[in-house]
């Protein structure tokens, strides 16, 4: 399995991802400029990766402009083939910008910047992003975000909880749902969501600055290995 990172300009987690991707769970892994227009050498067992960061300076929307880069078009067509696509912070904006996920991110319910780290729980294990997580965990991962109120309207909402496409919810320490425990506002202390096909995932929260002992946090390290492991066995599986 092998990834690739898209940089847009003003990303700013391309290089983190890189690594985590690269030399802590040592997958091949290369960058993708936002310019490129094919992902021919990628199969459906890889995975895409749109990046957390900045990309055109959030101007308008984040990631309404980064919607039409000429990649773009290319990973909609790469993940509605089944591809993998995984989209963190300003990645999961731009997957929703580009209808590959439902529902819209806006402004933080206190319309500050939060940078912290926040408690995180898995709503579900039917994914390949957490189907290794344990069901009772409570993981501690940090946010860095302007604009990660996850927000749909109800008949969305309704869809997400019938095809149990809610990855995460924002917990606190003790794994309790509740509204102190939510940084930004987003509707039910959503996080996280996949699309319909459970090939296109999207987070706020960054799995990438918790996969390291050096950062003295490895609790985001088992999204990726759950993603590669469950990949892994299901080529095996249907070779």
């Amino acid at each position: 399995m092998k990834f690739g990172v898209v940089v847009f300009p003003g990303s700013n987690c391309d290089r983190d991802i890189h690594h985590v991707l690269s030399k802590v769970v040592g997958c091949e892994t290369r960058y993708l400029w936002h310019k490129d227009s094919n992902l021919e050498d990628f199969t459906t067992d890889d995975c895409i990766v749109l990046p957390g960061g900045f990309s055109y300076g959030d101007y308008l929307r984040t990631g309404s402009i980064a919607r039409f880069s000429p990649i773009m078009e290319a990973v909609i067509k790469f993940a509605n083939d089944g591809g993998k696509v995984l989209g963190i912070c300003n990645g999961f904006q731009i997957l929703c910008e580009s209808h590959l996920l439902p529902g819209v991110l806006l402004p933080n319910e206190n319309m500050k910047y939060i940078c912290k780290n926040i408690y995180l729980k898995p709503y579900t294990s039917k994914t390949l992003l957490t189907c290794k997580i344990d069901e009772d965990a409570v993981l501690r991962i940090p946010i860095a975000h302007g604009d990660g109120r996850y927000y749909c309207d109800e008949e969305t909402l309704k869809a997400l909880y019938e095809n149990d496409q809610v990855l995460f919810k924002y917990c606190d320490e003790n794994g309790e749902i509740t509204p102190e425990a939510n940084p930004n506002g987003s509707i039910d202390n959503i996080a996280g969501i996949c699309n319909v096909g459970r090939n296109v995932f999207g987070m706020m929260p960054h799995p990438e600055r918790s996969s390291e002992e050096a950062l003295a946090n490895t609790d985001g390290k088992i999204l990726f290995e759950s993603l590669i492991s469950k990949v892994l066995e299901m080529t095996v599986t249907f070779s």
